[in-house]
Order: C-alpha cells, then structure tokens, then sequence
C-alpha cells in the first residue's frame, strides 16, 4: 500500500498550499501532477502493491475514505482560490486550475469509482457525494448499472466504438450515461417499489449539485460558480477520456441468444506503469475491475499476455485521445491485430 499513500497524498499537500499561499507550491503541485509522476514511471518498477505476511493484499478503504473526505476541502479551497479569495496572482490561479484539475480527475474520480463498489454503505455514499460535488452524479447509478452490464457492446454509452473520436464520444456518453442510469433507476425502483427503495437517487443527483453550485455562489459570487463549473468539468473529462481509451474498439461477441459473451480480460485496455497506476489506485489495470468489480483496488492482477495493453500509460494515452488523427494512427492498427489474434 506505501506507493498508493506516496502517490496520492503528496498532492493532497501540495494542492493545499498552492491554493492557499500561491508563489511556488502551485508550480510545484501542477509539476508534481503533470510531470513528475510520470519520470516517477520510468525511475520505479514492479507491483503497485505487495502481499502482507498472511499472502492476502491489504484493503485500500483507509486511504479512500481519507481521499474521499479531502476532495470536498480540496475543492473549497481551488474554487476560493480561483475565485479570487486567497489572493493569489493570475498566473498562480492557471498553475491551480491545471493542477487541481487533473487531481480532481485522475485522483478523485479514481477514488470514487472505487467508492462506489464497496459492499459497505458510507463508502458508497461519500463516493456518490464526490461524483455530485463533481456534477456527475448520475455516473454512480450509470457505472454500476449500466456500464458494467453493457461493456464493450453497443448499449453502454461508455464503450467507445471503433473510428470514433473522443469529441463524439464526450457529449454522447455524458448524455447517454445520464438517461441509461435514469432508465435502470426508474427500471429497479418498477420492480422494488418506490417506497421500498426511498428517495430517488437522481434526486440527489442533481439537487445536490444544484446545492453545490448555490454554495458557492454565496461564498464567492459569480467568480466562484464559473470556477466551480470549470474544475468540475475539467475532471469529468478526465474521467470520459479514461472511459474512452479504456475501451476504444473493444466489443464483446454476441451469441445466438442475443446476449452478448461474458466480459473477459480482452474487453478492456490497460497500463503497467507503476506510479501513475498507484495514483490513479489502479485503475489501469481494467480488465481485472470489470472481471471482478468486487475486488478491492490494490488486489487488482494485471497479465500482460491475456489483457490487451495500452503503448504508454493511462494519462498520457488519454492526452493523445485529444488528438484524433494520432491516436487512431497509433490505435487502429493495435485494435485490428488484437481481433485477427483473436478471430
């Protein structure tokens, strides 16, 4: 667990100080966010977690829910610092738009996501509440509902198909991800009854980022709402590019019964580097996720051999996905030879 603590902590520090008291720690926390984690790739290898004593992993919930209840201060404090609030110069405002961006997308998202699939009911609830506070509420009720039942087939919103461009795919997994995990909603609650299941999540859904927003109209006025807008969407993007490269191009067989074949370790993209992967709490390794959603993140197993894998790690692939003519250049040509090896 050390690298997962290493990884993710650090930011948790720097990001504090740079919206805090600006000058240098906003450059130190976007370089620590954009570059170094990435010479940390190259410069640490092996496993992003090691078995204890007993040969079991150990559990990764402290560090979520540590993760989980800084998200929330971490975001007062970027949207007050954006703001104008903490009186940093502009150019420290740019370092901590990018830096608290990319944490809230490749950290806090990561760690919702992992949140939300813990069998145990505060766990779920703060990571719904991070997904709201990100105003994206409706991906816990999507992720689980839809996307892990319809992966890579043409019913999940969130499986890139084949040739098409993240710029597609954005608006039409963001809209298509909000209507399918309405319709499995209204779908459960058909069947268990509305009393039996109580309020109906896309009510807090989108109440409480209507609350989130308001919050920060009376804290910091028009400024505060146009940064809070920004950061969320900055991070939601982040977490679409991961959805986008994560699946490009992977489709399940359908059988005769028009159900599509069980996921398996092929349906899903994935990345060995060390570091970003223990930032990102192993969301990387996908195949396994999808495989065995109920797996704790640092347990995840990664086999070079049965899963497919990306060229470069998961960041990086997501910032090439921004330039379509390149990544399908450097993807189209993997996603064909994976499907000859498999035909």
């Amino acid at each position: 667990m050390v690298w997962f603590w290493i990884a993710t902590t650090i930011p948790v520090v720097l990001l504090a100080l740079a919206g805090l008291m600006g000058g240098p720690w906003t450059v130190a926390a976007l370089l620590y966010m954009s570059l170094l984690v990435h010479v940390m790739d190259r410069l640490v290898q092996g496993a992003a977690a090691k078995t204890g004593g007993d040969g079991e992993f150990p559990s990764g919930l402290r560090l979520s829910l540590f993760l989980g209840l800084a998200h929330f201060p971490l975001m007062g404090i970027a949207v007050g610092a954006l703001a104008g609030l903490t009186g940093i110069s502009l150019g420290a405002k740019l370092c901590c738009f990018l830096a608290f961006g990319l944490f809230f997308g490749q950290v806090s998202n990561a760690n919702a996501h992992e949140l939300i699939h813990n069998s145990a009911r505060l766990p779920r609830r703060l990571g719904m509440w991070v997904y709201i506070s990100l105003l994206f509420g409706h991906h816990t009720s999507a992720h689980t509902k839809v996307h892990h039942v319809w992966v890579a087939t043409e019913r999940d919103p969130n499986s890139a198909r084949d040739g098409e461009s993240f710029y597609q795919f954005w608006p039409r997994a963001w809209i298509g991800s909000f209507t399918a995990g309405l319709k499995a909603e209204n779908t459960l609650r058909g069947r268990a009854g509305a009393r039996a299941l109580g309020l109906h999540p896309y009510v807090l859904y989108v109440g409480g980022a209507a609350g989130c927003l308001v919050l920060a109209a009376f804290v910091g006025g028009a400024a505060a709402v146009v940064a809070y807008i920004a950061l969320a969407s900055y991070g939601t993007m982040q977490l679409l590019l991961s959805d986008y490269v994560q699946h490009y191009g992977l489709r399940r067989d359908m059988r005769e019964n028009g159900k599509p074949e069980p996921v398996g370790p092929k349906h899903s993209w994935n990345a060995p580097q060390l570091y970003t992967s223990a930032l990102m709490l192993n969301a990387p390794r996908h195949s396994d996720h999808h495989t065995t959603p109920s797996r704790d993140y640092p347990a995840l197993k990664l086999d070079e051999v049965s899963m497919p894998i990306l060229p470069r790690s998961l960041p990086l692939m997501a910032t090439l996905a921004l330039w379509p003519r390149m990544w399908r250049r450097v993807m189209d040509p993997r996603v064909a030879k994976l499907r000859a090896s498999q035909s």
